[in-house]
């Protein structure tokens, strides 16, 4: 009888799961994962590895079959050396640069050991929610160029008051 002792030193509830996050809790676990991934690569720069993420990719074989291969993901680091020769890092959402401060966009860093504690940093902080309203501005950019560009009706009606206008003369 153990296992029913074991039992009552834990906490039950009545929690249910929800069935979505909120829109700003999925941007928010998008740019912990991308920092994830460079921080992981910064480690693996720094200690002369490589680091690769792997990708399933469906094909198709010369008799017509499809096959899943394995293809490596990749990873652009978001460090780059400044014209003044120190390490600078951008922090990305999607093609985006956020701005980590009024009118900064960058990080400076001395070494690449810096940029794995900026990273760090970077990361846990976004856990926190402090790049919200960043993500948010970024994310409305990125949204604004999938818009559809819907002709506006008055253009619409002076195409075709156009053509009436055409099709009259013409049947004079």
């Amino acid at each position: 009888m153990g296992t029913l002792d074991s039992l009552n030193t834990l906490t039950f509830t009545d929690a249910k799961r929800p069935k979505n996050q909120p829109p700003i809790v999925q941007r928010r676990n998008k740019l912990i994962s991308k920092l994830w991934e460079q921080l992981e690569l910064a480690k693996a720069k720094h200690s002369g590895k490589d680091f690769v993420i792997k990708r399933y990719k469906n094909v198709k074989d010369l008799e017509g079959n499809i096959k899943s291969i394995e293809k490596p993901k990749r990873i652009k680091p978001w460090w780059f050396t400044s014209s003044s020769g120190a390490l600078c890092i951008s922090v990305f959402y999607g093609s985006k640069v956020l701005e980590l401060a009024k009118g900064k966009t960058a990080i400076e860093a001395a070494n690449l050991e810096n940029v794995i504690e900026v990273l760090g940093l970077l990361k846990r902080e976004a856990e926190m929610g402090t790049f919200d309203e960043a993500i948010e501005a970024a994310s409305l950019q990125l949204r604004s160029r999938f818009e559809l560009k819907i002709p506006k009706t008055s253009q619409k009606s002076k195409v075709l008051t156009d053509s009436i206008t055409q099709t009259a003369f013409i049947n004079k």
